[in-house]
């Protein structure tokens, strides 16, 4: 198999599990075992809006979908590259390296998120990963940051 796992867009709830209202990102554009980059339409039914801008802890929780994505998706997709069934994930944010907001957007703005693997950690039962994160709305640059996300299957 080549190493671009994902050249057309891609539902993201296909390896994430979170839902409305607080999936923060639309589709994944590219995804590969190092590096992921999605799309986000804010819209006004968003609960992360204040005063008609996405907040900071919108942008963050984007930042952490976009990441966690390149992790969880080992727990969704098996080895012959096929959908697993019924995969009860949690996984939350470990830590926060690096953060700068340079500008938030607005109700109707699309976001595109990039971001790349700086290391990651896998056992048995969890996975723990680091990633460089940059958000942009077109050509400017909303966010920047290095984020560890925490990842792991609940088995029943």
């Amino acid at each position: 198999m080549n190493n671009k796992e994902t050249s057309n867009p891609v539902d993201i709830k296909k390896y994430l599990p979170h839902r409305a209202p607080m999936l923060m990102v639309d589709l994944i554009l590219e995804m590969d075992d190092e590096k992921v980059e999605t799309f986000f339409e804010i819209k006004t039914d968003n609960i992360f809006l204040e005063n008609g801008f996405f907040t900071e802890s919108g942008l963050v929780e984007n930042m952490a979908q976009t990441c966690s994505s390149v992790v969880a998706k080992d727990y969704f997709i098996d080895e012959n590259y096929n959908d697993k069934e019924d995969v009860n994930v949690v996984g939350f944010i470990s830590g926060i390296k690096t953060l700068k907001i340079h500008a938030l957007p607005q109700v109707g703005n699309v976001i595109y998120t990039k971001a790349l693997l700086v290391s990651k950690f896998i056992t048995e039962s969890y996975s723990l990963c680091t990633m460089k994160c940059q958000t942009f709305r077109a050509d400017e640059l909303l966010l920047e940051g290095e984020i560890t996300l925490f990842i792991q299957e609940n088995k029943s």
